[in-house]
């Protein structure tokens, strides 16, 4: 992967502390904090190789090279405060909903998750993000 730290943005992050004993929270919390910091390495590194994206109302990506393909176009979107409101898990499913700003508009979200399995270091195997603008 040629995308190197210089390309990680610092954002302002505002999200409940944990118990420290959730180590799928965890990695949903680390996980989103990555997307919104543009940092593709961690989301890559999370994900498994026939990962599947379900972007509602716009498009379904399939595969690890797809999903990298479609951060890289994000790349020119700089996101300024992500606020994570809650993160649940239970078993192989998590879901992390909150908003997403940017400098002139900002984004609600929902992402629903299904991991490889239901041990504790299981990377991310589906993605379903529904995303709203709110003023």
């Amino acid at each position: 992967m040629d995308h190197n730290k210089s390309d990680i943005r610092e954002i302002q992050i505002i999200c409940a502390e944990d118990c420290g004993n959730a180590p799928k929270k965890q990695l949903l919390k680390d996980f989103n904090i990555a997307f919104a910091r543009n940092d593709i390495g961690f989301i890559l590194e999370n994900i498994t190789d026939n990962v599947k994206w379900n972007l509602i109302g716009d498009k379904v990506i399939q595969g690890r090279s797809n999903f990298a393909e479609e951060l890289k176009q994000m790349n020119n979107i700089g996101a300024i405060e992500l606020e994570i409101t809650n993160i649940l898990t239970h078993g192989n499913t998590g879901a992390a909903h909150g908003i997403l700003r940017f400098e002139n508009l900002s984004y609600a979200f929902c992402d629903v998750y299904i991991f490889s399995s239901s041990a504790k270091n299981a990377k991310i195997k589906e993605i379903t993000s529904y995303n709203i603008e709110v003023s």
